[in-house]
């Protein structure tokens, strides 16, 4: 099958400007894009070093408060955090702040989150860097006990809360997980926890090997249902590209923008890769 398309960077650069954001959220929507995605990076290193994909210089909205803008703007496109670093966040306030993006979106948000990989900003908001992916796992599960739980509680290493309750409850009941990380760990979470997964700059030979590694990891994990799988690609798609990512499994291809083109050229960009344009599934 056809995957969709997502449209990636709806915090940065250009749609830091709340109008341009609107405007191409808007744009995506009525072209037939299935989602509209932010990143996630609340300090960056500076100078920069590797493996840092922005100038510390480069502007991000935090991608919740973005989402909301976006929220109050569109009506039927799937809202995603294209990725939340989880070990960062407290879950409980993390956990509030995307059930009420559900809320006012009426039930168009998706949870994309990972581990994280920048020592430098861990470190800055006082996070080891060691045991992340331990520490994601517990905030995953104690979240979901938020939203979902007649009697929320969780105890674990990195959490531990009884006694108390959230409301209004997602639209969604649970808010789609979508994890990103192409290690192995990463993708055992994945399996285990989530609904769908996230790969990030996977040109077509790295996709075919980390999908092959993922069903592998669902097999493990004895899971019943395939999850749902994005890809941001390293190059800018065309409709044989599109029909080579479906046939290798991929469900949304999340098309990432030249980053710093001004907004001008941002909503042509969209124009240019619309799905009628690249023979894309519409969304639905």
């Amino acid at each position: 099958m056809l995957p969709t398309l997502g449209l990636f960077a709806l915090n940065m650069y250009a749609c830091t400007e709340p109008r341009t954001a609107a405007s191409v959220a808007e744009l995506a929507e009525e072209l037939g894009y299935d989602s509209v995605w932010v990143g996630d990076h609340v300090v960056l290193p500076s100078p920069r070093v590797g493996p840092s994909p922005m100038e510390p210089g480069d502007p991000i909205l935090d991608p919740l408060v973005a989402l909301a803008h976006l929220a109050a703007r569109t009506e039927r496109i799937a809202l995603g955090t294209g990725v939340v670093v989880l070990p960062q966040r407290n879950p409980l306030i993390l956990a509030k702040q995307l059930a009420s993006i559900d809320v006012l979106s009426e039930g168009r948000l998706i949870f994309g989150t990972a581990a994280g990989y920048l020592e430098p900003e861990l470190r800055a908001v006082g996070v080891p860097a060691e045991g992340r992916g331990a520490r994601t796992d517990e905030y995953l599960a104690a979240m979901r006990s938020l939203w979902c739980d007649d009697e929320p509680a969780f105890h674990g290493r990195h959490v531990d809360f009884a006694d108390v309750d959230a409301h209004p409850r997602p639209v969604q009941r649970p808010i789609p997980v979508v994890t990103g990380g192409h290690s192995p760990a990463a993708l055992r979470r994945a399996a285990r926890y989530a609904d769908g997964w996230y790969g990030w700059m996977l040109g077509r030979r790295a996709a075919a090997d980390l999908l092959t590694r993922l069903r592998t990891a669902e097999e493990e994990a004895g899971r019943a249902t395939p999850l749902h799988v994005s890809v941001s690609p390293p190059k800018l798609p065309d409709a044989e590209f599109v029909r080579v990512y479906g046939e290798l499994g991929v469900d949304r291809l999340i098309v990432v923008p030249p980053m710093g083109v001004p907004a001008s050229d941002l909503e042509q960009f969209v124009r240019d890769h619309a799905p009628g344009k690249l023979g894309a599934r519409p969304a639905s």
